[in-house]
């Protein structure tokens, strides 16, 4: 097939485009958030093909998938000159939970015409979509290896855009977690809080020398740098938020909603190194078991097959 989508998630979209499709990812001269093009700091093949708007609108399109409000609503259509769903068929990909368990309906709300996929079943439960058609995809990631070494008796958080999320993403927590444990903080806007932003491979080596994974996150999906750690065999932290007690199975790491559990367990795992490497080797097997990219392909074939099996027989049946 040929499957048209904006680059928006960097550790999904690489997920996605090592399946046997080609890939049609929007770019602009100034590659702002409409048209990023093809990853710079991801390893993605060949058929991962950049268009521009003139070339877009003369492609070959078997279906789109969405992510934003903005690519429903006008963004695709002016790209393509077709409506998705009613001109192309389309699937929306929700990355994230609403807001709030108040929040109004979700954008693809009420739409016989797409299909709305959730990354994870907590995601299903909170958005409301009215009478659109929905899936469950969860999370794949291409497998980095068991690379743990956990020779630093240090944790690692990874956080991107940690000012600006704040509580959202236990920035705060981390913060004050340092005061008492060793935790090194990585991702995109953390060098504000002393972190460090680093490409994704050399990201995987650095985690992989600290001894703990951290995931502070408060309400958010289910972070990917959790799942990646969990391919790296590192014991896992977290809190026991959203997804994550379904991510993290007993004898994998440690979840709770108490802090001084948490720091407890960041404390004893960095002095026990054999307890750590016991509770890394449960956790990629977990995580191998659970978000194995073969899995997560699988899925997304079926689900491609589907929505555009689905437009055919809408545009074959009469009004």
């Amino acid at each position: 097939m040929r499957v048209f989508f904006w680059h928006v998630h960097g550790s999904w979209s690489t997920a996605l485009v090592q399946g046997g499709h080609d890939y049609l990812v929007p770019v602009l001269a100034g590659r702002g958030p409409d048209g990023l093009g093809r990853a710079r700091t991801w390893d993605w093949p060949p058929s991962v093909v950049e268009v521009t708007p003139e070339q877009a609108r003369r492609a070959e399109v078997d279906v789109v998938i969405l992510q934003r409000p903005q690519e429903l609503s006008h963004l695709a259509e002016e790209w393509l000159g077709r409506r998705p769903g009613q001109d192309v068929p389309a699937a929306y990909l929700e990355h994230d939970p609403p807001a709030g368990i108040a929040d109004g309906p979700h954008p693809a709300a009420d739409r016989h015409d797409l299909t709305v996929v959730h990354v994870t079943h907590f995601n299903r439960l909170m958005w409301d979509t009215g009478s659109t058609p929905t899936r469950v995809i969860e999370h794949g990631v291409v497998d980095p290896g068991p690379l743990y070494q956990g020779d630093l008796a240090r944790a690692v958080a990874v956080i991107n855009e940690p000012v600006r999320r704040g509580r959202v993403t236990g920035t705060d927590l981390v913060e004050r977690w340092q005061r008492d444990v060793a935790i090194d903080l990585f991702g995109m806007g953390s060098e504000a809080l002393g972190g460090r932003d680093v490409t994704q491979a050399r990201l995987h080596q650095e985690m992989a020398r600290r001894r703990v994974y951290v995931h502070p996150f408060r309400w958010t999906s289910l972070g990917l740098s959790l799942v990646e750690a969990m391919h790296l065999a590192m014991p896992v932290v977290a809190l026991s938020t959203t997804e994550t007690p379904e991510a993290v199975p007993p004898g994998s790491g440690v979840v709770s909603n108490r802090p001084d559990v948490l720091v407890g367990a960041i404390r004893r795992l960095l002095s026990d190194p054999a307890e750590a490497r016991a509770m890394g080797g449960a956790a990629r097997a977990a995580a191998l078991a659970r978000y194995g990219l073969g899995r997560f392909l699988d899925d997304w074939d079926h689900l491609l097959k589907e929505v555009t099996e689905c437009a055919s027989d809408m545009r074959a049946s009469p009004t």
